[in-house]
């Protein structure tokens, strides 16, 4: 359990370090992600997400309106864990934003299947 959490990291770490070119900025809305420096902005506010966090937003606002199981959360953060890690990164993810917006609703619970950004 230990080696899978540290093979976790480091692909974190790899993940963080290379970002792929043709996304290095992915805006939707008030949402910006700037992988090249790992920053993660909402309505031109910095919010202050961990690299999971970051990575986990990006996998949901990539395709916004197309619902992302948790396994797919899962490879999209780089993470080996179980579902319910999954559910307290949204949650933790969800209260980082309200912090900012008090009226952000933009990541979407699809019950029984996982989760998705809502889309306009």
């Amino acid at each position: 359990h230990l080696s899978a959490r540290i093979a976790a990291l480091f692909r974190r770490l790899d993940a963080a370090q290379a970002p792929a070119a043709a996304e290095e900025v992915l805006e939707r809305g008030k949402l910006r992600v700037d992988l090249n420096r790992m920053r993660v902005s909402w309505n031109d506010a910095p919010v202050d997400l961990t690299v999971t966090e970051l990575w986990i937003v990006h996998g949901l606002a990539r395709h916004p309106g197309h619902v992302k199981h948790r396994d797919q959360l899962m490879r999209d953060a780089r993470m080996v864990v179980d579902d319910t890690t999954v559910t307290s990164h949204i949650k933790r993810i969800r209260r980082k934003f309200v912090e900012h917006d008090p009226g952000f609703d933009c990541i979407e619970t699809v019950y029984g299947m996982g989760y998705r950004w809502k889309s306009g």
